[in-house]
């Protein structure tokens, strides 16, 4: 059995302050919430005031991106090393990642090999666009995206890598993807794609989220389907209320 795992991508949001008072609020009520992994990822600046609060709670930290090298004179950029003291994840190859800032399989697959070389749990993003789904290419663009951003990787251990699969047009927009359309992709594209890579035993472990407009009202819909072992939550991460209710409904 997966254990099912929801992580909150806070993105550009949050001031030092605003993310203690935020987690202070979050913590007592995901607590209480058994069977279900819990994973924070605020911006690089509140990472540390965050670590401090999740000390001894089973909610795990996680950062929003990394660069590939352990260390040198790349102004603006941290590294893995760094991001290892603080954090147990790292979300790469987010779409807003490849969108805006020019990520490519192939940076996202350095990114994925300095991660796992730094004992980090890799949440890597995979997902097409309203274009490529609209053109039937979402099955070839997924399984590209997996297949380059895991090259010349040797895993055996399934749990050390989480797909997260979010279809790019739901992103931000409110409109999600159907639980059951997710599914098929998670069913027929990535795991397909993950056992062919690496074996069944090993697709057949992963845990893949589905991330795309996620809210406590429809989150249920999501957890329920069989391929579907969690969440990546955006904008509804942000919200007490909401974020509480998509984690009970992945326990649930």
């Amino acid at each position: 059995m997966r254990e099912p795992l929801v992580a909150g991508n806070w993105k550009m949001y949050k001031s030092v302050a605003e993310a203690r008072h935020l987690v202070s609020e979050l913590v007592p009520g995901m607590q209480s919430i058994e069977g279900v992994g819990k994973v924070l990822c605020p911006p690089f600046t509140a990472l540390l005031a965050v670590r401090a609060l999740l000390e001894g709670t089973d909610i795990a930290i996680g950062a929003q991106n990394i660069y590939w090298e352990a260390s040198g004179a790349y102004t603006g950029e941290i590294s893995p090393a760094m991001v290892a003291e603080l954090c147990q994840y790292v979300i790469i190859g987010h779409s807003e990642r490849r969108a805006y800032f020019g990520e490519t399989n192939t940076s996202v697959n350095r990114k994925v090999h300095a991660a796992l070389s730094h004992g980090l749990i890799p949440i890597l993003c995979v997902g097409e666009t309203l274009e490529e789904n609209d053109g039937n290419r979402t099955a070839e663009v997924v399984s590209n995206q997996l297949q380059e951003g895991l090259a010349r990787l040797d895993l055996e251990d399934g749990n050390a890598i989480i797909i997260a699969y979010e279809p790019v047009w739901a992103i931000g927009t409110g409109k999600a993807a159907t639980a059951e359309g997710a599914n098929s992709v998670v069913a027929d594209v990535i795991r397909p794609t993950l056992a062919e890579a690496f074996g069944e035993t090993f697709s057949a472990l992963v845990r893949v989220l589905y991330g795309g407009s996620v809210k406590s009202d429809n989150a249920k819909e999501f957890f329920a389907q069989p391929d579907i072992d969690g969440a990546l939550v955006g904008g509804a991460s942000l919200t007490v209320d909401e974020f509480t209710a998509i984690v009970h409904a992945a326990g649930s």
